[in-house]
């Protein structure tokens, strides 16, 4: 791939913060990638970046096992930042030594910035630095011409630099939240010492994709499974300036959607927006298929074989058809790839058309593959994207049906589109909905009894859902106001026949899973 001139290169040495480097360095509107850090040393000739960061990792370099980079990548005269073990593997490999520290520095700590390096250029109060630690090893001895440039309590060489290059290391973790100015210590590194421009940005994104789209799909055409996903929206929007009437939007309802989703899909993409799309209200397949069963994996499967066999015989009667279209994202080609040369993960696919069958023979267009979750959001405002589609919140890709505990029939699906529209309402009404990650309601499949007027009930229960994250990988239940909790519990029981009851699920992801089933 052809990359921006000023770009960064991130070695992975399996840390869990890897991915907030790459992110830190986009935003200050740098490009950075991550590779492993076995990454070949030709590939980093001929990609020439501004600058190489070493990340972070669980391993210690005193094992015989310590994962290592080719000696030559440190003579190619590229800035390098070497992070927690990539600091420790550097001063291993250039004659300083290494060894395992008294008292293991987990958490916040505080540090003395020793001189005015560039690193610290500009920092508040630098005689004592909050910054987050995570280490086993220190320090021992410094490399020859290295010169340490903080310290802490219980690390004599908090970083340090080599006197007559851009080698830098730093023992503590600038790219996390907790390191309140680690932010200003990446943007020295990136502008002070290795001398890069802010030339990333959405606009120059879109600039370069729409050519690579043409001269990839020439006169082909490409076929897309819209969601309605921010994911899939985006992308559509994007391939749609590239190659207009070479696009068809497959929209493929499933039975499982939300209120009124369907209308709000084909109002956006081909009422305003006069773009390609074919709408099929396959409805009746999932839900005759999905009759019965109550296993949630049982559930995911059939939705994903039914959609398949529907998408794959739309897709068939679409002249000159060469290409399918998912909206994957940096993320998931980072996952895609073991940074310790082990087995990879497999790429998740997008969440409409996973698993496509091979003998379809379409060949992959992921144009957001270089972009997270935050940069796609901005890419959707510069199409001009309504915030409404930009902003939405995530769905998953079975739909409702992992939202109703038990058997899902129409009149349970009727229940929980109703409860759902109230919840979204109400969020959206008080401010919520862009301060938490996920909101929504589960019908569960328990009744209880209650009294409405004189009589007694005996109706169903449903639980509230909402959580902040900031992928998905973990999450905290929000604490909602208790005047907005009773707002939404009002509504939804009287609004929503066949309902008595609402509770609040207050339970965090691990051990919970965001979705319930």
């Amino acid at each position: 791939m052809s990359r921006p001139q000023d770009s960064f290169l991130i070695l992975d040495f399996g840390s869990q913060y890897t991915q907030l480097i790459a992110r830190r360095i986009r935003e200050l509107q740098v490009y950075s990638e991550i590779h492993p850090y076995h990454y070949d040393l030709s590939e980093i000739k001929s990609w020439n970046p501004k600058g190489i960061i070493l990340s972070g990792g669980p391993a210690s370099v005193l094992s015989p096992k310590a994962y290592t980079v080719d000696p030559k990548l440190f003579e190619l005269g590229i800035p390098i930042l070497g992070i927690c073990y990539g600091m420790q593997l550097i001063c291993h490999m250039l004659g300083g030594e290494v060894e395992k520290a008294d008292k293991r520095e987990f958490g916040k700590a505080e540090i003395e910035a020793l001189e005015d390096s560039d690193l610290f250029f500009g920092l508040q109060n630098p005689k004592a630095l909050t910054v987050w630690m995570s280490h086993g090893d220190r320090i021992k001895k410094l490399p020859p011409n290295f010169i340490p440039i903080a310290r802490s309590s219980n690390s004599p060489v908090a970083a340090c630099k080599n006197k007559n290059s851009s080698l830098f290391a730093l023992q503590f973790h600038p790219e996390v939240a907790h390191t309140p100015q680690g932010r200003d210590i990446l943007s020295n590194f990136i502008f002070k010492v290795s001398k890069a421009s802010p030339s990333w940005t959405m606009k120059s994104f879109i600039d370069h994709s729409v050519d690579k789209i043409k001269k990839q799909v020439g006169d082909n055409h490409v076929v897309l499974g819209l969601s309605g996903g921010v994911d899939s929206s985006v992308t559509a929007f994007l391939l749609h300036k590239a190659i207009r009437e070479q696009l068809t939007l497959l929209f493929i309802n499933n039975g499982l959607l939300r209120l009124n989703e369907e209308q709000k899909v084909i109002s956006l993409f081909k009422n305003q927006k006069n773009m390609n799309l074919k709408y099929i209200d396959a409805s009746q397949n999932f839900l005759t298929e999905l009759k019965g069963v109550t296993d949630p994996e049982q559930k995911r499967k059939i939705i994903g074989r039914v959609f398949i066999e529907v998408f794959e015989a739309e897709a068939k009667k679409i002249p000159n058809a060469k290409f399918l279209a998912q909206g994957t994202l940096y993320p998931d080609v980072i996952e895609s790839v073991s940074f310790d040369g082990g087995p990879s993960v497999t790429i998740k696919s997008h969440h409409n058309v996973g698993g496509l069958p091979a003998h379809m023979n379409l060949e992959l267009i992921e144009p957001l593959r270089e972009l997270f979750k935050d940069e796609v959001r901005l890419l959707g405002k510069e199409l001009g994207i309504e915030d409404e589609f930009i902003y939405r919140q995530p769905f998953p890709g079975p739909g409702l049906a992992v939202r109703i505990l038990g058997e899902i029939t129409p009149e349970r699906l009727e229940l929980i589109r109703k409860a759902d529209h109230v919840v979204v309402d109400e969020i959206k009404k008080a401010g919520w909905y862009r301060k938490v990650w996920q909101s929504f309601a589960v019908l569960l499949p328990v009744k209880t009894v209650g009294v409405m007027g004189d009589e007694r009930t005996y109706e169903n229960v449903v639980a509230l859902r909402a959580v902040k994250s900031e992928d998905g990988m973990t999450a905290d239940w929000v604490p909602l106001p208790y005047d907005l909790l009773g707002k939404i519990s009002s509504r939804i029981i009287n609004e929503v026949p066949g309902v008595n009851r609402v509770v609040y699920d207050i339970s965090s992801k691990p051990p919970s899973t965001i979705e319930w089933e």
